[in-house]
């Protein structure tokens, strides 16, 4: 599910950086140092401190702040150099976005890097190791990525074709050959890839495993999905069932990181649905149209088919659609027991 387009920098989303603890979900208690109990700390102490160290909503607090100033510090950077800064201004005009791989690439690739930055800062803070958000080094772009990857374009393509079967969508056409269809692939899946990255490790990252500290994985989840549609709301031509779609693809995400332990999954995943859809099929994403589409695609019928200004994701075939993708993600990824216990 897509991007928000509210302009340069006004892309950015709500600050939401956050994830998830593989087993227990609970961060290991700061040492007490000897002689010194409760009734001996400082009553300012238990206003930031509590058992698990700095209180959650401290954390959260330092966290957007410092996603904040850093998405802020990347964006002046990026903005002085001034062929981006026309760039910027002439695809991304107030209520007039157009999305490109390359406003895409420069504005996602801001926010992902912030939250980046944002989760390393925090893990000092938080004296966690950061694979502890759901993100480990050692499996970048490894299995989990691509078998996501492969599960969000198969996800896209059985929505397409049963909004096609329906006779509300249809192909008329190719409108890139040859380099120029490739060059447009290949960074449009980067771009998205940045996309993913900021959003997974905003809702199924940083901020999961920090709010489910105190409510457990599943009602943070919940709230963590309601927030990712809601956000959507910010898109042109959005409307509410496109955002409900929204949450419950945040859901689907949450549901791969309870399986799989990291958002390695979720991330191609999302990448490679937003890819179907923006670059592949041709349509809009999340309401907002694109530029350099490999078909030349058409819709018609029904809002409720074809999505209207939302696009596909506000269909009322997304809903089954994400149906059967739980469904599927229940039978192809092992559970948590199994992945402890092979021979379970």
């Amino acid at each position: 599910m897509g991007l928000q387009a509210n302009g340069w920098p006004g892309l950015a989303r709500s600050a939401a950086v956050m994830n998830f603890e593989h087993s227990s979900g609970r961060a290991n208690p700061p040492s007490r140092r000897p002689g010194r109990g409760p009734s001996h700390e400082h009553p300012m102490t238990r206003v930031f401190l509590g058992p698990e160290g700095l209180r959650v909503g401290w954390r959260l607090a330092f966290a957007a702040s410092l996603w904040f100033v850093f998405s802020s510090l990347l964006s002046a950077l990026i903005l002085w150099i001034p062929s981006v800064r026309a760039m910027l201004q002439r695809t991304a005009a107030p209520g007039h976005v157009v999305l490109t791989p390359a406003l895409v690439l420069f504005s996602e690739g801001i926010l992902a890097a912030a939250a980046l930055l944002a989760g390393l800062v925090m893990s000092r803070v938080e004296s966690r190791p950061f694979v502890d958000y759901g993100l480990p080094g050692r499996a970048a772009f490894g299995k989990r990525f691509w078998q996501g990857a492969l599960f969000g374009f198969a996800m896209i393509s059985l929505l397409m074709g049963l909004i096609a079967i329906l006779h509300g969508y249809s192909v008329n056409g190719v409108d890139l050959r040859g380099l120029a269809a490739l060059r447009y692939a290949l960074f449009y899946f980067a771009a998205f890839i940045g996309v993913a990255m900021f959003e997974e490790f905003a809702f199924r990252g940083y901020l999961q495993s920090t709010l489910q500290l105190t409510t457990g994985f599943w009602p943070a989840a919940a709230v963590l999905a309601a927030v990712f549609g809601v956000i959507h709301l910010s898109n042109p031509g959005e409307r509410a069932y496109g955002v409900m779609m929204a949450g419950c693809f945040g859901l689907l995400a949450a549901f791969t990181l309870w399986r799989t332990g990291s958002i390695w999954f979720a991330i191609g995943l999302h990448a490679a649905w937003d890819w179907g859809e923006t670059y592949f099929y041709s349509v809009r994403d999340s309401g907002v149209p694109a530029a350099g589409h490999f078909l030349h695609s058409d819709f018609r019928g029904p809002v409720w088919l074809t999505g209207g200004s939302v696009g596909p994701e506000g269909s009322a075939m997304a809903f089954a659609v994400l149906v059967v993708a739980a469904i599927a993600l229940h039978l192809l990824l092992p559970s948590r027991e199994r992945v402890r216990n092979p021979a379970a």
